[in-house]
């Protein structure tokens, strides 16, 4: 009999023993290791913290935080609330035990028993602590595990492993995210006060601010608990954010944090980058929400192409705050001109002096004529390529392109990094002088830093891990060098932009705007001796703006960038590369003042005049194409005539209206026009078509 009692006694011990076996729990070293936060960080080229992102969602977790970073007062008052014997007892508080059986005998609410080193247990077996599952054998198996992680961790690691395990309050998991989430405050700013409310927190984390208020006060053991209350509601009011950056950089976070817990040091300057949002949120501001809502900068340091300033947005009044600006494709208005100016020089087809024809023109493609206007609906006749240039003249830059191929202007914008042309040069056609493609800020930047390299191109750097890449040649360093001169000379531009715009500068810089089709995007880009700074304004979501233009939209905060970067340091032109020569010219007729200019070798010239009319191609120069005539009632009907304009060598070439004949071309006859569409042709001696024009009279 005493053996049978005695076998039933161990067999019972047994069965307890292996149902209550605690499951294999890892070391603290493992569990550290293991330790992901679902924040990841973005840092600036000197180590400062600059934007943050979250990449987990799972949980809202920072990174672990170790003992010594959490302030004393605050873990104290936790470990206080949650076990006042934890230094003392080896895993399992029997007199908590104790305690809590006396109450339940008693009829009395029975207080938790658990010990910090159970609960840590149970965070590393949740199923030691299966919600609807605390019965007594689970209570043993947790008991059992407590035990067993005293055995093999230190009390400091216990107590760490607690805090950064815990659940708070909603998904912050840890003190980390529970600091900054409900407090705004990092761990180790934390006060005694705020840990009894962590504690409070801690049965039933989403209790309401009256709640904890009072169990904070329970805990508290003061006499005078009316703080609790403010500080309770408080802590539960409008969610703080889980990050003690700046939010400098949310665009490029977004964009290069894509794993949990990573560190990216990029190479943009904090200070640089903090300047650019604050000089593009003033203009913004300035303009308006009626008329601008969006924009973008993007700084580069021209030697190394490290991007110093990324603001891909600033917010404000923004309906698509979430849309990168400075990586998303919008249409580049006048700002590819310098590139296709620059393949010009290259080639031999023009010089800074050549004169272009700034007057109406229309030329045939396949969906029609195209009729391009300038930026004022004027025209200023014959100028040279340095004021075409300079002052963004639309019609010579068409010329331009009908010289060097639209083909070969698209393959060189290609090659300049302009990788949203994915098309040939016939679909952009002769638009594409004028900026009809598609690019990016950042596309920008770098093509225009190519210019300041003397025709070198690169990819730029975001990352401190991004290659060095040695700069290819695009361009010419002769051809890119007179392009810069021209971009940079303030009396060129005073024609269209005045003797004092925003683009100019107390030292030397070169720049270019653009607007691009129905005002819907603004552009400034341009460099020094150091810098290329790009800037765009516009609505991300394509509405035109309102009464913006290219030096009152991006061009002040261009202005503002580089008067910041280089206080202290003015910049300087650049000297001519081999190959550049110098000569005093003169224009014929006073179509522009005597300066001097600069050539590629073997294309210079002292004297400069306009071709005259024998040497132009003919054509038909009013009406001009598109245009439409209203008659006024008021006037007698055959006394409204239309007069005809042509230019070139006209002689043998007729005109025909419609199916009748005009007469000779050079004779400028007065048209008497019904109303309706009508198409007047110039005819040559073989009676080929060499020009025609559409125009409606109404």
């Amino acid at each position: 009999m005493i053996l049978g009692a005695t076998g039933t006694v161990l067999l019972g011990f047994g069965t307890l023993y292996w149902t209550t076996l605690p499951p294999p729990l890892p070391g603290y070293a493992a569990v550290r290791a293991k330790w992901q936060p679902s924040e990841a960080w973005l840092y600036d080229r000197n180590g400062r913290l600059i934007d943050s992102s979250r990449v987990d969602y799972q949980a809202r977790r920072l990174a672990w935080t170790p003992l010594a970073d959490i302030a004393p007062a605050a873990r104290d008052a936790l470990v206080g609330a949650e076990d006042r014997r934890f230094r003392s007892h080896g895993g399992i508080d029997w007199i908590a035990i104790g305690g809590a059986i006396r109450d339940k005998l008693a009829g009395r609410h029975a207080r938790g028993a658990s010990t910090l080193s159970m609960q840590v247990a149970a965070y590393l077996a949740p199923g030691l602590a299966t919600p609807g599952r605390r019965t007594n054998w689970d209570k043993l198996r947790q008991m059992r595990s407590g035990a067993a992680i005293e055995a093999s961790w230190s009390k400091d690691q216990i107590l760490e492993a607690y805090l950064n395990l815990a659940g708070f309050r909603g998904e912050a998991q840890g003190i980390g995210a529970a600091a900054l989430g409900l407090f705004g405050k990092t761990p180790a700013a934390l006060t005694r006060d705020d840990g009894l409310l962590l504690a409070a927190l801690l049965p039933n984390p989403r209790a309401g601010a009256s709640e904890i208020a009072r169990r904070a006060c329970a805990l508290s053991h003061d006499a005078d608990c009316s703080r609790f209350a403010g500080a309770a509601a408080s802590m539960l009011g409008p969610a703080r954010t889980l990050a003690l950056d700046p939010g400098l950089a949310p665009h490029l976070s977004g964009r290069l944090l894509t794993t949990p817990g990573a560190k990216v040091t990029t190479t943009l300057d904090a200070r640089i980058q903090a300047f650019a949002i604050a000089a593009l949120r003033r203009q913004l501001v300035g303009l308006g929400g009626s008329r601008a809502r969006d924009g973008a900068v993007v700084v580069v340091d021209n030697a190394s192409g490290d991007v110093l300033a990324y603001v891909g947005g600033i917010g404000g009044e923004s309906t698509a705050p979430a849309v990168d600006g400075a990586a998303a494709y919008r249409q580049a208005g006048s700002t590819l001109k310098p590139f296709l100016y620059a393949q010009a020089i290259e080639k031999g087809y023009l010089t800074a002096a050549s004169i272009l024809d700034d007057s109406p023109v229309q030329l045939d493609t396949a969906s029609g004529l195209y009729v391009p206007q300038n930026y004022d609906k004027a025209f200023k006749g014959p100028v040279s390529a340095r004021v075409a240039l300079a002052g963004s003249l639309n019609v010579p830059a068409v010329r331009t392109l009908l010289l060097t191929g639209v083909d070969a202007f698209r393959d060189r914008l290609w090659d300049t990094g302009y990788r949203g042309l994915v098309e040939d040069g016939q679909y952009y056609g002769y638009s594409l002088a004028l900026g009809s493609a598609e690019v990016t800020l950042t596309e920008q930047v770098a093509a225009f830093r190519s210019l300041a390299l003397g025709g070198r191109w690169a990819p730029l750097r975001l990352t401190k891990d991004d290659p060095h890449v040695a700069p290819r040649a695009i361009t010419s360093p002769q051809a890119a060098w007179i392009v810069a001169d021209i971009l940079a000379d303030p009396n060129a531009r005073a024609g269209t932009f005045g003797v004092d715009s925003a683009l100019r500068l107390p030292f030397w810089a070169a720049a270019k705007t653009g607007t691009s089709k129905a005002m819907r995007d603004n552009w400034c880009i341009g460099f020094s001796d150091r810098f290329t700074v790009g800037v765009w304004v516009g609505n991300l979501e394509g509405d035109p703006m309102r009464a913006v233009s290219g030096t009152s939209g991006a061009a002040p905060v261009w202005r503002d960038m580089m008067i910041a970067l280089h206080q202290g340091r003015p910049s300087h032109a650049s000297p001519p590369p081999p190959g550049i020569e110098t000569r005093a010219i003169r224009f014929a007729a006073g179509i522009e003042q005597p300066r001097r200019e600069y050539f590629t070798r073997g294309t210079a010239l002292t004297d400069v005049a306009s071709a005259p009319a024998a040497a132009r191609r003919p054509r038909i120069v009013n009406p001009v194409a598109g245009s439409v005539y209203a008659l006024d009632p008021d006037i007698p009907r055959d006394r409204q005539r239309l007069a005809i304009g042509v230019s070139g060598e006209v002689m043998g070439h007729r005109l025909r209206l419609d199916a009748r004949d005009l007469g000779s071309a050079d004779s400028h006859p007065l048209v008497l026009a019904p109303r309706g569409r009508h198409r007047l042709q110039l005819v040559d001696l073989g009676g080929r078509v060499v020009d025609q024009v559409l125009f409606t009279i109404r």
